[in-house]
């Protein structure tokens, strides 16, 4: 049985993050945040699930924008918000 790639990896673009320093909502609202995820299609940068505020996840449904990658130091994963699965 071979897998078919997720086709939303089709959305993923070139991206520059648009705030390099911190969740964009989070750092607006002085909010913390735990991990960050980096939008794959806009460059948004949003907190992870484990986040109080789970800006990523919002923008991902907001935008329809589904595939982040870990924005946190030495990881270079990808996660699908639709299908809830790694990419």
């Amino acid at each position: 049985m071979s897998m078919e790639p997720d086709p939303h990896l089709s959305m993923v673009r070139p991206v520059t993050p648009r705030t390099p320093d911190g969740c964009e909502e989070c750092l607006r609202l002085n909010s913390p945040w735990v991990h960050l995820r980096l939008c794959l299609t806009c460059g948004h940068v949003g907190c992870c699930d484990s986040s109080p505020l789970k800006h990523a996840r919002g923008h991902a449904g907001d935008s329809g924008h589904p595939i982040a990658q870990s924005f946190e130091p030495g990881e270079d994963w990808r996660w699908c918000y639709v299908h809830e699965a790694i990419v």
